[in-house]
């Protein structure tokens, strides 16, 4: 019986890689201006979700129901809700984007008259303090984005 010499899994390069790239993650996770946004995303999404009845225009149940959704997907994609890989879930700061244009456009586009000037003026104001947030949370990742592509493209 012949035994094979084993590799030291702790110095494997895609372990030692991997663990860069997670202590690489965790300082950006962790400064203030990344919980400060985190903060300020949580609060935005949950306005959101609340504020038919802040604004009085629960009346209008499609809208409504539009701003509950948007408003706790936002807050929990923002808020790092599926998990602290933030390696792999900054980019959701770029689906926050796309719901924080819907933000601003539903009083629009969805079912039924909901135009009023209630749901128009909170409908942009929070899809746009929405989008300003998910730019500076996507634009936090930015370092990492670029390191990333930097040891990707380099040659093994």
């Amino acid at each position: 019986m012949t035994t094979h010499p084993r590799s030291d899994m702790e110095t494997h390069p895609d372990i030692l890689a991997m663990r860069k790239r997670h202590e690489m993650a965790e300082r950006v996770a962790t400064t203030p201006k990344a919980q400060a946004v985190e903060a300020m995303a949580l609060i935005t999404g949950l306005y959101l979700a609340a504020s038919p009845w802040i604004t009085g225009f629960n009346g209008f149940s499609t809208l409504t129901v539009n701003n509950v959704i948007v408003g706790i997907a936002y807050a929990v994609i923002m808020s790092g809700g599926f998990g602290r890989a933030y390696e792999r879930s900054h980019s959701m700061a770029w689906a926050a984007c796309a719901l924080s244009v819907w933000t601003i456009i539903a009083p629009w586009v969805v079912a039924g008259d909901v135009s009023t000037p209630k749901t128009i003026v909170n409908n942009i104001i929070v899809g746009v303090i929405a989008l300003m947030v998910a730019l500076m949370a996507a634009a936090a990742a930015r370092p990492m984005d670029q390191s990333l592509r930097e040891r990707s493209s380099t040659p093994r």
